[in-house]
Order: structure tokens, then sequence, then C-alpha cells
């Protein structure tokens, strides 16, 4: 399964379920975005040549990120640009989401092991801006 959060025509985020399965490679994600998200299925044998990867200079101007659960449920609420709530999901093991656009924040809902990918080098507090947490009573799902 394969979900889209959008608010408006902004895609704030792409998750890609656990059981999610097709054969072949899926790319997710337009080509103009900094971070790229594929599934890949092949079978016993498939040779996926050997390769290296140019220098080719881009410049990145908004961080994006992939979050893979291994272990727990998380809950990821999404924010507008203006840093409105807008709405949540969970995430499972084994779900990935990249996180596109707006804002973003979490809740542990079970104790979790998780990778996080994004742009570096990480600039720290220059490259967030914090916004308040929603409230488990004003949740929507």
């Amino acid at each position: 399964m394969f979900e889209e959060i959008k608010l408006q025509d902004q895609l704030l985020a792409m998750i890609l379920r656990n059981n999610f399965s097709k054969p072949g490679v899926s790319f997710f994600t337009p080509n103009n975005f900094s971070q790229q998200l594929a599934f890949m299925n092949h079978p016993i044998g498939k040779v996926i040549e050997p390769h290296v990867h140019n220098i080719v200079k881009r410049e990145v101007q908004v961080t994006q990120e992939v979050l893979i659960l291994k272990k727990g449920k998380l809950r990821v609420d999404f924010y507008d640009d203006d840093k409105n709530y807008f709405k949540s999901v969970i995430l499972n093991p084994g779900d990935v989401i990249l996180l596109a656009s707006g804002g973003h924040g979490f809740k542990v809902l079970e104790e979790i092991d998780m990778i996080e990918i994004k742009q570096g080098p990480y600039k720290g507090d220059i490259d967030k801006t914090r916004i308040p947490s929603i409230e488990d009573e004003n949740v929507v799902f």
C-alpha cells in the first residue's frame, strides 16, 4: 500500500507501507525531489549492473527526510507551512515515510527503532523552526 498525505495541492509526505509489493522498480517521487523514494522487487538471479555515481552539482533548498520504522508504533503529526496542525497518521514496523514539505512532529506510541535518512550536513537549530505539539485530544486521523 502507498499513501500520499496532501494538504490541498501540497504534498506533505509519502508513506510506503510494509505490505507494499510490486515486481520491478517503482519510483514514487517526482524527479525534482532532493530525496528519491523507490521500491524494488527482483527475482533470484537478477543482475543490477555495477556502477559508480558521477559527481553532479545539486542545490538543495529544503530538507526532505526518509524514516524507516523497524520496531514499534509512531504517530506522525503534519503541519502546513504556517505551522497549523493538519492531521496525523500511525506508522507501524516496516513502514517508510518520506517527509516532503510542511511541518511534522512525532509521538512514540510503542518503543521504536527507527532509521532516518536526510541531506547533510546537519546544521542544528539553523535547519528547523520548532512548532508546539498538538495535544492528544486534538489529534485527527
